[in-house]
């Protein structure tokens, strides 16, 4: 492989890393619109869910419950990130329903297959389609961690069990219970249970609530970006036929957005409040239709045609190199350095208005040779 073919494939790799936080930043803050739709409405406490027959029951094919969940994770944890800023909004876990909100907003929860009115403002507006890709891959980062977490014991003892209600359609694709779950993919569980007991293990070590603040923010966000690829991982190839559903340049975007969180991941990317507020600023405000051609979307501004062409780009680039190009940048991100390079390399871009291609080289050729160079030295040992 060329030199010049690899490093042009990284520059695409920071392109889609930027997407002009400082612009994202003034755009919240002016509409005061920081957390999902409906957050304030979603069920806060385990107990706001049904209690039927000793079961606490959650209808995760509901927009609402399945924020709630999300909401229960972000309460159960709040503690443990305290010295990461106040109200919370420090909590690495805001990306997930943040995520989910992005989705709801942008009618990507709803039926696409239009057979029903799931998901629409003239039939069920809080019901999520299991024919929907998006709502079937979130479901393995919505209630997958939340049973981890039950597992783990982020809840404490709880009186009742978990009970998840299936949707009418594909019930065998999903798991429904702590147990349910631990049976058909212990792996997955493992990953997601150990994100929530390295956050436990802290608890046990501090005195006060002060030192909660004793774990390392770069080991919690490793363990929860491996949890985070992993259930992306699991659950792409059961729901690829889902894909059919959707038109080429939304199938195309779907699988576009999973592939670049691989990239993201492995900065140990801040998914606080804020960060993931600035990051999905860009991401499309509605589904993309037939006729959508990129960067020429007229509704779309110009950051967002950009940010898609980029997707676009760093997904054939890793097709086309075997999946080479992630091998790359995960060895470039493989120390700390290289990712708070990584970070600020990001940071850059998108607070710029034009892009330093000589700086970008640079920078990245440093991050580079200084993997290749740790490579090198481990082996020798």
């Amino acid at each position: 492989m060329r030199p010049c073919f690899v490093t042009h494939a990284l520059l695409i790799v920071t392109v889609i890393l930027s997407p002009a936080t400082a612009t994202a930043q003034s755009e919240n803050d002016a509409t005061g619109d920081v957390y999902p739709p409906l957050w304030d409405l979603a069920p806060e406490n385990l107990l706001d869910f049904l209690v039927k027959d000793n079961k606490i029951v959650i209808n995760a094919w509901n927009y609402q419950e399945r924020l709630g969940v999300y909401k229960n994770l972000l309460n159960s944890s709040a503690k443990y990130f305290t010295a990461f800023g106040s109200q919370n909004f420090g909590n690495i876990l805001w990306g997930l329903p943040l995520q989910h909100g992005w989705q709801f907003r942008t009618g990507r929860l709803a039926d696409p297959s239009s057979v029903t009115s799931c998901g629409y403002e003239d039939g069920d507006l809080l019901c999520i389609s299991v024919r929907s890709w998006w709502s079937c891959m979130n479901y393995y980062l919505a209630v997958i961690p939340f049973l981890g977490a039950v597992e783990a014991g982020l809840f404490g003892q709880l009186q009742y069990e978990i009970e998840i209600l299936p949707p009418e359609e594909r019930r065998a694709d999903f798991c429904y219970s702590v147990a349910d779950c631990r049976s058909r993919m212990p792996k997955l569980m493992d990953k997601w249970k150990a994100y929530f007991e390295y956050l436990l293990s802290t608890e046990h070590k501090a005195v006060s609530p002060a030192a909660f603040s004793s774990f390392k923010l770069d080991d919690a966000l490793h363990l929860m970006w491996r949890a985070h690829v992993a259930s992306i991982a699991y659950a792409l190839p059961k729901f690829r036929d889902s894909l059919k559903y959707l038109s080429d340049p939304e199938a195309n975007f779907g699988e576009d957005w999973a592939n670049a969180v691989d990239f993201i991941a492995a900065t140990h990317f801040s998914t606080a409040l804020q960060n993931t507020n600035n990051f999905q600023a860009f991401l499309p405000q509605r589904m993309l239709i037939e006729g959508d051609a990129l960067p020429s979307i007229s509704d779309f501004s110009p950051q967002q045609n950009r940010v898609l062409l980029s997707m676009r780009a760093l997904h054939k680039t890793n097709q086309l190199t075997g999946g080479f190009l992630l091998k790359l940048w995960e060895k470039a991100m493989s120390t700390e350095a290289g990712r708070k390079m990584g970070r600020k390399l990001i940071e850059d871009l998108g607070s710029s208005q034009e892009f330093d291609l000589v700086g970008i080289y640079n920078d990245f050729k440093l991050m580079f040779d200084s993997a290749q160079f740790l490579e090198k030295k481990q082996s020798q040992h």
